[in-house]
């Protein structure tokens, strides 16, 4: 039986308090249309404590940092970055954390994921979807992935909201559809754009069951064909979208699941939260949602729930 105690979480949001004033500082008190959550080290404990979960793999969500200045964008990497490492220190089986970074400027991004993996030992990296109205996968950030599949890094790509520009607008909150979308267009940047081709190496985990990534996977194999796509994936774009970690955070019904299995085994779903921004609900669905599913027997479960995210965080595992 899955031990209570045992699960991972994969997506679980920090605020710590220097984030949270330097957003004050400029006037942003919300994300995706919705206010900031409260956070401590304490209510992530007590909520891990509450439904089984041995250790929480922190990142920092949308906004994320970037707001047009690029020195305060560098300052708040470094801080966010120092405070998660003092938060695995003080907690090192219950917190992992991925290091946040300063795009759009790339050599300093460079230079922070050399301080926060070598230095702080924290446990990989997270990335929005787009920083500065380019998507992941543009070549403006091909540096960064090189170095990163270099150290055979573990990356977490989180949706933002869209860039700025002439789209149209549902005024729906974009963490309702908007984000999903996100998520799709980013890997299919990453797709064709080679990036996936150069950087076999990096362990990439996508939010959300991936987006629409599965259900809309016929539709991109169309790009093997493509003039200008079809030599980024000479593998096929299965491949390289079964090299992806799907978590399952606002994802555990079987619509969404049926679909995801039906692109990778279970070694590549992960259990995931998305707290404190989804709330404590959403927890529950999950769980349930997971354990219910009749397409995952006791093995699958365990892998989902632990032993995958074991594999990729040994430190933790």
């Amino acid at each position: 039986m899955i031990s209570e105690q045992a699960k991972i979480d994969v997506h679980h949001h920090i605020l710590p308090d220097e984030y949270m004033s330097a957003l004050a500082g400029i006037g942003i008190t919300e994300a995706a249309g919705r206010p900031l959550p409260e956070w401590s080290p304490e209510i992530s404990l007590s909520f891990l404590d509450k439904y089984g979960i041995q250790t929480a793999m922190t990142s920092i969500s949308s906004p994320g940092i970037y707001f047009g200045d690029i020195g305060f964008t560098c300052d708040l990497a470094r801080r966010c970055n120092e405070a998660s490492a003092r938060l695995v220190g003080d907690h090192p089986r219950r917190f992992g954390a991925f290091a946040v970074m300063p795009l759009p400027d790339v050599n300093a991004a460079l230079l922070e994921i050399e301080y926060a993996l070598d230095t702080l030992k924290l446990d990989g990296v997270a990335l929005l979807t787009s920083v500065d109205n380019r998507y992941m996968g543009d070549p403006a950030y091909d540096d960064i992935f090189d170095e990163l599949n270099r150290r055979r890094a573990v990356v977490f790509i989180h949706p933002d909201t869209p860039p700025a520009g002439n789209r149209p607008t549902s005024n729906l909150p974009p963490s309702l559809v908007e984000f999903v979308l996100e998520t799709t267009i980013a890997v299919s940047a990453l797709l064709f754009r080679g990036t996936l081709e150069r950087c076999p190496d990096i362990r990439f985990i996508l939010p959300h069951a991936g987006g629409t990534i599965p259900y809309l996977a016929l539709r991109l194999c169309l790009g093997q064909f493509w003039p200008g796509l079809q030599e980024h994936v000479p593998q096929g774009v299965i491949t390289y979208l079964q090299r992806f970690y799907f978590d399952t955070a606002l994802s555990a019904s079987p619509h969404t699941l049926r679909s995801l299995q039906e692109l990778v085994n279970p070694s590549h779903i992960l259990f995931a939260t998305d707290y404190p921004f989804a709330p404590e609900l959403a927890t529950i669905a999950t769980i349930e949602g997971l354990k219910n599913y009749d397409g995952f027997d006791e093995g699958a479960l365990e892998s989902i729930f632990r032993e995958s995210a074991s594999t990729l965080f040994p430190r933790v595992g």
